[in-house]
């Protein structure tokens, strides 16, 4: 995908439309938000926000691009900065995601993408571009560094990575889905705390005591 199509104009305010946009695509879906109400959330009408959008998708696009994306780059940072060993680097890549999670928009926009994602692919194309790919990668690396150091077992990285992070999307949609209509909440920080220590003691070659 190529990066947004959108044109500053001097007079431009496009993060305060991003901000708006972000918190209306949360709360109304994808096919639920109109650009009026991402106009009047940002503060501007709905043909200045013309100025600098296409459509819809490329608001979307833009919003990821901008506002969700570049909180993968810390997480990537730190990793890289991070010589090992891979069980500590486990417990801060899922402390990390349950704190993003826990502190954005991030569970509702992407439960929005889960489900809409039939009838919008773009939604699904775009995400998976510029967020769950680039985490996923961050995390199948660290794997792979772990391997080469002899201290995660011999396997499939990608399936390795993915036994990680799979229970803290669980939670989050159902933080999303459920919790909204009387479950029981999800406490994220004890979940990446807690798997961490339980999926180590199978992926590491030799497990800690």
């Amino acid at each position: 995908m190529s990066g947004p199509r959108w044109r500053r104009r001097k007079e431009a305010r496009p993060s305060e439309i991003l901000a708006a946009a972000l918190e209306v695509f949360a709360e109304k879906g994808f096919a639920g938000a109109r650009l009026e109400h991402i106009a009047a959330r940002a503060g501007v009408s709905k043909g200045a926000l013309y100025l600098y959008f296409e459509t819809k998708e490329d608001l979307f696009r833009a919003v990821v691009h901008e506002t969700v994306a570049p909180n993968i780059e810390p997480v990537r940072m730190a990793v890289a900065a991070h010589p090992g060993p891979f069980e500590d680097l486990a417990r801060l890549f899922l402390g990390r995601l349950a704190a993003l999670a826990g502190s954005s928009r991030f569970g509702a926009v992407a439960k929005m993408v889960i489900g809409e994602s039939r009838n919008f692919p773009d939604l699904a194309r775009v995400w998976h571009d510029e967020v769950a790919s680039q985490a996923m990668g961050v995390l199948i690396g660290a794997v792979q560094a772990g391997q080469a150091r002899g201290e995660v077992r011999a396997g499939d990285p990608r399936l390795h990575a993915f036994s990680l992070a799979g229970p803290m999307l669980m939670a989050v949609l159902w933080r999303e889905v459920f919790v909204p209509v009387g479950a029981g909440p999800v406490d994220l920080q004890a979940l990446a705390a807690q798997h961490a220590e339980t999926a180590l003691r199978g992926l590491l070659a030799r497990p800690s005591s």
